[in-house]
């Protein structure tokens, strides 16, 4: 008897947990538990509200754009694990994903609301971070998969026209005849199988920066300094015709509390211990990453690297975040 109740008991918590999974976590089917627990705290966490803050109790703030590089070891959660495209087929890892795999996701599903980094109309006038030029589907909802000039759209900013010259070109092995779509068992949706024959879509891999746009400010009602982000954008190398890299470049910005919402549903890797597994809104809310200052809010509006160059401008940007930091112990008196 104790036995049957046992079965039936996993059996309604696997129902249950069910309901509420998101990303590439699998559900095993009735009655079966792949580990000796539930993983259910990531898949079913909920957004932790900031702490409401007053314009009056601000009395010190600066806004600050910094960078995570991606080819630090420390920052390698966030790029890690890679996924590919093989086939016309999107394959991805079926526990973890990296944070470009989850971004784009996302917004493909239409849960993301992608900014375009400059006026789609004039595009040397690159204010996007203020989240003015939002790139949306005309349809309910906001579908990738049913929308097909919103995803020809959205190809400016997840793809690339870019041929690697020793790679060959990607083909549809899809009959035209045939239905172009497959079904998605984790996210119980039909989608349309891409990347299409003539565009190279952005993997995990071509993803080298992120750029992140935050506020830091004091607040005299907690007598606290913190910081929030505001906005993160995804970077890449730009290239020339033949393939050489020419710079760097903005694919597009976020508005980062939206993107808590699909952030705290996903398991970030743990090189050391399975059991203490965070989530990727986790890592930003303790600031588990290493970036470095490329820009402070200043009378110029310009950027570090407009007037200081290689190991200059590491230096300015030390001596930016130190200042910064020194914000609240100067504050007090002993």
């Amino acid at each position: 008897m104790k036995y049957l109740i046992l079965s039936l008991g996993l059996s309604m918590a696997f129902s249950n947990h069910a309901q509420f999974i998101r990303g590439p976590i699998p559900t095993p089917a009735a009655g079966v538990m792949d580990g000796v627990y539930i993983s259910e705290h990531i898949p079913t966490k909920r957004v932790v509200a900031y702490e409401p803050v007053r314009e009056a109790d601000v009395v010190w703030s600066k806004r600050v754009w910094s960078v995570i590089d991606l080819r630090q070891k420390f920052n390698q959660p966030l790029y890690y694990p890679l996924d590919d495209i093989q086939e016309s087929m999107w394959n991805k890892n079926p526990q973890t994903w990296s944070m470009w795999t989850i971004i784009r996701q996302h917004i493909l599903n239409g849960d993301l609301t992608l900014y375009s980094p400059f006026n789609p109309n004039w595009e040397d006038w690159k204010d996007g971070d203020g989240f003015k030029y939002p790139i949306q589907s005309s349809l309910p909802g906001g579908n990738y998969y049913n929308d097909s000039l919103f995803r020809e759209e959205l190809f400016i900013y997840l793809g690339s026209t870019y041929q690697d010259p020793f790679t060959p070109p990607l083909k549809s092995q899809i009959d035209p005849a045939e239905d172009s779509t497959i079904y998605d068992p984790i996210l119980d949706i039909r989608k349309v199988v891409y990347p299409d024959p003539d565009t190279t879509w952005f993997t995990s891999s071509d993803i080298v920066q992120y750029k992140i746009k935050e506020d830091w400010f004091f607040d005299k009602e907690r007598s606290k300094t913190e910081r929030r982000v505001i906005g993160i954008a995804p970077i890449v190398y730009e290239r020339d015709v033949n393939g050489n890299i020419t710079g760097l470049r903005e694919l597009f910005w976020l508005y980062f509390p939206e993107c808590r919402y699909v952030f705290q549903n996903y398991f970030l890797a743990n090189r050391h211990n399975d059991a203490q597994r965070m989530s990727l809104d986790d890592l930003f809310w303790k600031r588990m990453f290493q970036s470095y200052i490329v820009k402070e809010s200043n009378i110029y509006g310009r950027e570090i690297d407009s007037y200081k160059s290689g190991q200059d401008a590491l230096l300015e940007s030390e001596k930016i975040e130190n200042r910064l930091n020194n914000i609240e112990a100067d504050l007090w008196e002993y």
